[in-house]
């Protein structure tokens, strides 16, 4: 199975300038993650997500490019081998809707779908969570958009 990095190289990899900020890498691997639990019925990969404070976060992509405002392909060490041409046609969907905005609107588009929602209940606006987003609410969250 593929993993998150797997996924993020492959993102960078079809970006137009070749880098972009981890914040919206984060966003776009997470939407990724949303749509092909919708059209595949299966994960592109095991790693979750956290409700953090700016949207959801993949802790294990986070500490790979922390204390980095942007990255790009060579940044990764994933293998786009180990995803299918299906798994990359969802992805494609996915940066070809999404991927034309920025992280800010990125992250308030997540802040206004229930999984960050409800996963975050109860923590204070800004505060530390590590609260998991569930593979079901993503799942639930895309369903209903337009796309």
């Amino acid at each position: 199975m593929a993993n998150v990095f797997d996924t993020a190289k492959y993102i960078l990899e079809q970006s137009e300038s070749g880098f972009m900020s981890t914040m919206k890498l984060q966003k776009l691997c997470y939407y990724s993650q949303a749509w092909s639990l919708v059209w595949d019925d299966a994960p592109l990969f095991d790693e979750d997500f956290q409700a953090w404070a700016n949207g959801p976060v993949c802790p294990e992509l986070f500490f790979k490019t922390k204390g980095k405002f942007s990255v790009n392909a060579s940044d990764e060490t994933g293998g786009i081998g180990d995803l299918s041409d299906n798994q990359k046609d969802t992805i494609d969907k996915v940066l070809e809707y999404y991927g034309k905005h920025d992280a800010q609107w990125l992250s308030q588009l997540t802040h206004m779908k229930d999984p960050w929602i409800k996963a975050r209940a109860g923590v204070p606006a800004g505060a530390e969570c590590s609260n998991i987003i569930h593979q079901g609410r993503e799942r639930d969250a895309v369903q209903n958009l337009d796309f």
